[in-house]
């Protein structure tokens, strides 16, 4: 019991009762709100970015950064719709898209780790080039047209009502948990993400689990662009852009610091809901993309300014009281 009143304490506790309040509001504000359908179909249109937030979870406890996940979406899309036009099977595409993405993540975490280049670098170069390279591919064509099967995987529920992306997220949520929390590599994630040299000179191989980190992120935000392109049913040169700062703003608000080596899963988890039901009940409400854009920009914000003010403020206490100690104990000896 006293565990779990820490964890109400901790931000993860705070996001629990944002998330309470937001849709206990939308619950009275909108009649269908709590429908099933509605529930899935919250889930459905952000499906990609949410399943790109996971893997950035591990990035940005790294102490790294992947601003080029949403171009690596959209690029693997471009690639499997750019050979599907020209008559190669879907199959090939779709293993074309996801290999893409591992060269990719390959070539970022290269960069990062072999070459010793800054991840914010890389990574913005790779946003602009990716896309460059996507927009090249099919021009300012949209290209769809998809077998009815992989078209029905991206709209028509699978299992019971979800979706296939959506049984795709819980099982990599699960996976994620268990590395994240549960492994060694999950704990080399977080020791390196606190301190590089500390944890190179402890014997961890600092450089292969960022290799490893960052083909990762170009394979899932791969396999995210296709799920899109299939939910779609068509690639643009800019499907997906701009999705990478809403997955960051995710993990952010999720409580990861920004520095890296601290936080968790459950937080992001939250932090998804919290942001999922602010769109969905301004949606319902009829409030204009812009205005919800903006109101994620905030969250963006505060979640990085509310734990460091909460920081300093511990910071300046714990001075006070140990001022205040040090003055008692003098106290004492004088008497």
């Amino acid at each position: 019991m006293l565990r779990r009143l820490e964890r109400l304490k901790s931000w993860e506790g705070l996001l629990l009762a944002i998330l309470i309040v937001v849709v206990g509001f939308n619950a009275v504000s909108t009649p269908h709100y709590l429908q099933v359908d509605n529930q899935i179909n919250l889930f459905k249109l952000h499906i990609e970015k949410i399943i790109v937030a996971l893997i950035m979870t591990f990035i940005i406890i790294n102490a790294e950064i992947d601003l080029s996940v949403a171009s690596v979406m959209g690029l693997a899309g471009c690639v499997m719709a750019f050979l599907w036009e020209r008559g190669v099977p879907i199959e090939l595409g779709i293993g074309a898209g996801l290999l893409t993405g591992v060269l990719l993540g390959a070539f970022n975490g290269f960069m990062v780790s072999y070459v010793g280049l800054s991840s914010l670098v890389v990574t913005l170069a790779g946003l602009i080039g990716y896309r460059g390279l996507a927009r090249v591919l099919l021009e300012s064509r949209s290209v769809g047209n998809y077998p009815e099967w992989f078209d029905r995987l991206g709209q028509q529920p699978l299992v019971g009502p979800l979706p296939l992306s959506m049984i795709i997220f819980f099982v990599l949520l699960v996976i994620a948990l268990i590395i994240l929390q549960r492994s060694g590599f999950g704990r080399y994630v977080f020791v390196i993400g606190n301190n590089r040299e500390v944890a190179r000179y402890s014997g961890v191989n600092v450089r292969r689990v960022k290799m490893m980190l960052f083909i990762t992120s170009g394979f899932i935000s791969a396999l995210a662009g296709l799920l899109l392109a299939a939910r779609l049913g068509s690639m643009r040169g800019d499907t997906a852009q701009g999705g990478e700062l809403e997955a960051i703003t995710m993990v952010l608000l999720g409580g990861v610091s920004i520095f890296g080596g601290t936080g968790s899963l459950w937080g992001v988890l939250l932090s998804i809901l919290i942001i999922l039901n602010l769109r969905n009940g301004m949606g319902l409400l009829n409030i204009g993309g812009d205005i919800q854009t903006g109101v994620i920009g905030a969250l963006l914000i505060l979640s990085v300014l509310v734990p460091n003010i909460a920081r300093e403020a511990r910071n300046i206490w714990s001075r006070r009281h140990r001022v205040q100690r040090a003055q008692g104990v003098e106290e004492q000896k004088g008497g």
